[in-house]
């Protein structure tokens, strides 16, 4: 496997506890969560339209009509995870946020892949299943809900 896409992805993996970190923040010095969620995606959005305009992706495809609705789904569920990220991070901490939310995405992960959902299958073998415990064992102990 090429080593650029794995330190590219390291990198953004250590960028994304600073973004929930920054947004919290921005919370607390403005008028909430929602707020700040909100100039998240209106900062991500505006450097993205300023990337399309400068990179002038060519227009492939049948168009936006023949999208279907639930491709757009996406958007919604990153909105949901920045605004609950800006919300939770002041209650967990950066690494409990990210613990949990590592966890989450490598149970929903492995039941997407299991079914083939948008993708091919790829099942849920025991190496995978262990690795998900571990990674819910290492989530407990940095969240530490016993104390």
């Amino acid at each position: 496997m090429p080593a650029v896409p794995i330190v590219l992805a390291v990198l953004i993996g250590v960028l994304l506890p600073l973004q929930a970190l920054i947004n919290a923040r921005l919370g607390v010095l403005t008028y909430g969560a929602l707020f700040a969620a909100f100039m998240s995606f209106l900062v991500g959005t505006a450097l993205l339209a300023v990337a399309l305009l400068v990179t002038r992706p060519a227009a492939v495809g049948p168009g936006l009509g023949a999208v279907p609705p639930w491709a757009w789904l996406g958007g919604a569920i990153g909105a949901l995870f920045v605004f609950a990220g800006t919300a939770l991070v002041p209650r967990l901490g950066a690494g409990g946020l990210i613990c949990l939310v590592v966890f989450g995405q490598l149970v929903g992960a492995l039941v997407l892949d299991h079914f083939g959902v948008l993708g091919t299958a790829r099942p849920a073998d025991p190496s995978r299943l262990l690795g998900a415990l571990l990674v819910a064992a290492g989530a407990l102990l940095v969240v530490k809900p016993w104390r």
